[in-house]
C-alpha cells in the first residue's frame, strides 16, 4: 500500500505540544472542542497521533504563501 503522507499533494500534518495548543486556543479565544475535527484513521495523520491531540496542517497557498490550520483528533 502506498504511503499517502509522502504524496506531494498531501499537506504537512504534525502533532503539536500542549504549550503550543494553549497559545493557539488563547489567541482565538476558543476551547479544544471548538476546533475542526479529524478522524484518527485519516491516512494523512502521523503515526504517533492519538485521540485528543491537536494537529497543525500547513498547506501551500497562492495568496499567503502558506496556510496553517488546526484539527482535533477524534476516534
Amino acid at each position: 500500500m502506498a504511503d499517502v503522507t509522502q504524496h506531494r499533494l498531501v499537506p504537512d500534518h504534525e502533532v503539536i505540544d500542549e504549550d503550543e495548543v494553549s497559545t493557539i486556543l488563547a489567541r482565538y479565544g476558543i476551547e479544544t472542542a471548538d476546533l475542526p475535527k479529524i478522524k484518527r484513521r485519516d491516512p494523512a495523520l502521523p503515526e504517533e497521533a492519538t485521540e485528543g491531540d491537536v494537529i497543525k496542517i500547513t498547506r501551500d497557498s497562492r495568496t499567503t504563501e502558506r496556510a496553517v490550520s488546526y484539527r482535533l483528533v477524534i476516534e
